[in-house]
């Protein structure tokens, strides 16, 4: 890659950093999902894979449209996300289901956060650049990626009570 030369390429990029996050989490979630036992968490982690490959085909979309190679490129930010994710979830999970569920919530929405910024930021370039239709399209991602977010807290708080209730349980 060599140096943007304009708010094009620096939005072109983003685009191409962002198809590889997507990648990456794409990667971490589909292991997380293996491991989980709640329903309700399972089909959040489902549903979220589903997503992420729609807005991956809108990025190769949107790139192909500025008339821009349709490639990926390396995102280190989400790789070292991802890279803890797999850690603190399923290599050095806790052994508790419930905890470690409270874990892979957690990671998940700071994978999801990457996306939630990238996206934003990118839809605030593409409104700059009065590609109207894009920025329409990635506000939209963003949307999805946010509402994903609040259910994931909702899931949490619910997953993060019960775990609390085993810690005050008498040994």
């Amino acid at each position: 890659m060599s140096a943007p030369k304009s708010l094009k390429d620096v939005y072109a990029d983003e685009l191409k950093d962002l198809w590889f996050a997507n990648d990456q989490m794409t990667r971490a979630v589909t292991k997380m999902a293996e491991k989980v036992r709640d329903p309700k968490l399972k089909k959040m982690f489902e549903k979220s894979l589903t997503g992420i490959n729609t807005h991956s085909d809108a990025l190769k979309a949107l790139l192909q449209d500025m008339g821009k190679d349709v490639e990926k490129e390396h995102c280190k930010g989400m790789e070292g996300l991802v890279a803890e994710a797999l850690k603190h979830s399923i290599k050095e999970a806790p052994k508790e289901e419930e905890l470690q569920e409270v874990v892979m919530i957690a990671q998940y929405q700071r994978m999801s956060h990457y996306g939630i910024t990238g996206f934003g930021t990118a839809a605030a370039y593409a409104k700059a650049l009065g590609m109207k239709e894009h920025a329409a399209k990635l506000k939209s991602i963003t949307s999805d990626i946010y509402q994903a977010d609040e259910y994931a807290t909702t899931l949490a708080e619910k997953s993060a009570q019960f775990a609390t209730k085993e810690e005050h349980k008498p040994a």
